[in-house]
């Protein structure tokens, strides 16, 4: 037996249920597949690596003599930093300084002056062709944009690791042009060095001078405003103690002092006075400059006596008396002498507190007068000393500024001096040439990885059915057999019968294809539980997939036992059987239905299976789909049962017509036979859906043409020649094979 047993069959499906109860997963994608795939695939694979190694031998040999020549140039970070208007660290900027330089080395500008001088646009060692008439002109965008791109792709500019070098190369199919190129383009960058920086340092330097007239202005204009306050201030070199306004203030406020106290002295005695008794004044006055001190006490005495001694006179001369009178107005006298007394004394105090008071105020008026000036004196002071230092910040300013101004002119001429030339680009001796082993391992290499990627691609674009797990995948049924392909037998063709040379498993009974029918025997008749399948209809999606030839030889391979089989020929279209058993064609199941002939009339025998009946399909019909619908079909059928153990139905392609589907509803087991590589996966699933839809009791399908020698099966049936000694088993199938392709192919 081979090496698929049966599956547990579907539940009969219902147009509400049409999913079939079997199912399997894909779980096998693993490296072994993609070996199966490149193993199947193996001539796509092969076929690339062959026009790769033809196609590396030719690159190999017809590579052209491309010459490449290169110099060296030194790029020195800060020769005169000393000079520059603001020193540059070079350890912090030496990588993006490289960089810049060599991004500059590639730059369009610098590639176009190249062209120019060179007039490369017009060179045929450069252009690899004649050069062009009329001459090509850079002004045209095109040409320039060709030219300096040609220019650029074949220059290759690169830093030496950890140095301060740059390496400019250059390739041609000339090498003096090489040379030149690279000899151009290093003088090219030297002057545009030169210039750039020339140009950039003159900005700076225009820029400074510029600023310094500005500057130059602003120190005249301060100095001039220092000169005018000094003038102001009537000094020459200004001492900024002031000792002499200092003194002169301190001995104002002294007198300032002084007159106040004064004052004060003045203005209470005033006060005090003019507030007192007449009779006690005399007493409260200081000796003041220009007064008697006597003057007041001694008329007062004078005033005393005079008094007693009119009170003498009145009590003994009397008041009449001329004594007496005289006396009277010498009181009235010396009292009119007092009062004027005490008046000018009271006078004099006032006129000294005044003259006090007066000479306060012009003290203080005197001391103000002294501030305010300081106070001015001051201000132009602090507006002098802050004119003094912006003139002093400008002058500074200008004279560094100015020193600036001739460093960046003596720097202009020495930034040329940071590029040298370590070496001029020389005629390369050779040309370079790849070797031609890597050449070649190279084209193998991209030619071996192009065929397996394009192998992979032809198996997912591949919708041909060829792998049983991707078949039951595809239908979500079992696979029952695997029929190997059909191979010539090296048997006498002549000592055969019509049907040992058609059918394999009569011709060749111990062949891997006999073999592959009785494993089909086996799981048919466990595909059922509790009795075999007496109803089998074999059926595929399209023609020419191989059912009439799976039909007969699994007719044989039952009959060979001790059960009865009847083969109905139902491809009332284009049959075919008879023409596989040698059998009359014109009784049959057609004849029969329509009553021309009877049962035992239309059935048919062959002498190698005597337990084998043949019903042909017998003339074609105009009507076949109303013919195996029919109650006559029925009843044949149900008359049938009755005397064969098992009965086979060869039936059209489903898809094509409805006959199949119409007996696959009578049969007890529907096999869908596919043929290996030929069927579609679309179209198998429309055929399976087909079948489930009507309700048919499809058990599973039988992959047919297989070729075991392809990766996929390899090892399949790998024992059959175990226990078959001395049996061919290798080279069976006779002219069947041939037969069986020009019948399935009309069909």
């Amino acid at each position: 037996m081979g090496p698929h047993i049966a599956q547990t069959p579907p539940s009969t499906g219902t147009p509400d249920s049409p999913t079939p109860a079997f199912s399997t997963a894909v779980t096998d994608t693993t490296l072994s597949e993609a070996l199966i795939t490149l193993r199947k695939r193996r001539w796509i694979v092969i076929a690339c690596l062959l026009i790769s190694l033809v196609y590396g031998i030719y690159k190999a040999e017809t590579q052209p003599r491309i010459y490449e020549a290169f110099g060296r140039i030194q790029v020195r970070t800060g020769s005169s930093n000393e000079y520059r208007v603001s020193a540059i660290q070079s350890s912090s900027v030496e990588g993006s300084k490289m960089l810049t330089e060599v991004a500059i080395l590639q730059s369009d500008t610098l590639m176009l002056t190249v062209a120019r001088e060179m007039d490369l646009a017009n060179n045929p060692d450069f252009l690899g062709h004649p050069a062009p008439v009329p001459r090509a002109s850079l002004d045209t965008p095109q040409v320039r944009q060709q030219t300096v791109h040609q220019l650029q792709s074949n220059l290759h500019v690169s830093q030496v690791p950890k140095t301060d070098i740059i390496r400019i190369s250059y390739t041609s199919l000339s090498a003096k042009l090489a040379s030149d190129i690279v000899n151009k383009v290093i003088a090219a960058y030297v002057q545009r060095s030169f210039e750039t920086r020339f140009a950039s340092t003159r900005r700076v330097s225009n820029w400074l001078s510029s600023q310094l007239d500005d500057l130059k202005q602003q120190v005249q204009t301060s100095q001039e405003h220092v000169m005018d306050l000094q003038k102001r201030l009537g000094i020459l070199g200004f001492d900024p103690n002031h000792s002499q306004i200092n003194a002169s203030i301190e001995q104002l406020s002294k007198a300032a002092n002084d007159a106040r106290i004064s004052r004060i002295i003045a203005e209470s005695r005033y006060r005090m006075l003019a507030g007192m008794d007449p009779n006690s004044i005399e007493g409260s006055i200081d000796v003041v400059p220009g007064t008697t001190p006597v003057g007041l006490n001694g008329l007062r005495s004078q005033l005393a006596t005079a008094k007693a001694t009119f009170a003498q006179m009145e009590s003994t001369l009397g008041p009449n008396h001329p004594q007496s009178k005289a006396q009277k107005a010498q009181i009235d006298e010396l009292t009119r002498e007092i009062d004027a007394e005490e008046q000018r004394l009271l006078l004099q105090a006032k006129q000294v507190y005044l003259a006090a008071r007066t000479n306060e105020d012009q003290t203080t008026a005197a001391l103000e007068a002294q501030k305010s000036d300081a106070y001015k004196l001051r201000d132009d002071l602090v507006e002098y000393t802050i004119a003094q230092r912006d003139f002093e910040s400008n002058r500074n300013l200008y004279e560094g500024l100015l020193q600036r101004l001739r460093t960046a002119d003596v720097q202009a001429g020495l930034e040329s001096l940071e590029i040298d030339v370590v070496d001029q680009a020389l005629l390369p001796a050779a040309p370079l040439l790849k070797p031609q082993s890597s050449i070649i391992l190279t084209t193998l290499i991209f030619g071996l990885i192009g065929g397996i990627i394009l192998a992979f691609l032809m198996e997912s674009l591949d919708t041909g059915l060829r792998s049983v797990t991707e078949i039951e995948t595809i239908t979500e049924l079992p696979s029952l057999a695997i029929i190997p392909r059909a191979r010539r037998s090296g048997a006498d063709q002549a000592t055969l019968s019509t049907a040992q040379r058609n059918i394999g498993a009569l011709s060749q009974p111990k062949s891997q294809f006999a073999e592959a029918f009785r494993t089909l025997r086996t799981a048919l008749l466990l595909s059922t539980a509790g009795h075999p399948p007496k109803y089998i209809l074999l059926t595929s999606a399209t023609p020419s997939e191989g059912k009439t030839t799976a039909t007969c030889n699994l007719a044989c391979i039952l009959a060979q036992g001790d059960a009865r089989v009847l083969v109905i020929d139902a491809d009332l279209r284009r049959p075919t059987i008879h023409h596989r058993f040698g059998l009359n064609g014109r009784v049959g199941l057609t004849t029969l239905l329509t009553g021309a002939t009877t049962f035992e009339q239309s059935i048919q025998k062959i002498p190698e299976v005597p337990n084998l009946d043949i019903l042909v399909s017998g003339p074609v019909p105009p009507f076949p789909t109303e013919m195996l619908s029919s109650e006559a079909m029925s009843k044949l059928l149900e008359h049938c049962g009755q005397l064969y153990t098992h009965i086979i139905l060869d039936s059209p392609p489903i898809l094509s017509v409805t006959d199949g589907v119409i007996l696959a509803r009578e049969s007890d087991a529907v096999i869908l036979v596919v043929r290996h590589g030929k069927s579609s996966k679309h179209i198998v699933r429309r055929a399976r859906d087909l079948l489930f839809r009507s309700g048919a009791p499809v058990t599973g399908i039988v992959l047919n043409a297989v070729d075991l020698s392809s990766p996929e099966y390899y090892g399949y049936y790998g024992y059959s020649q175990y226990g078959y000694a001395g049996a061919d088993a290798g080279s069976w199938e006779s002219s069947a094979a041939r037969n069986e392709e020009k019948v399935e192919d009309s069909k």
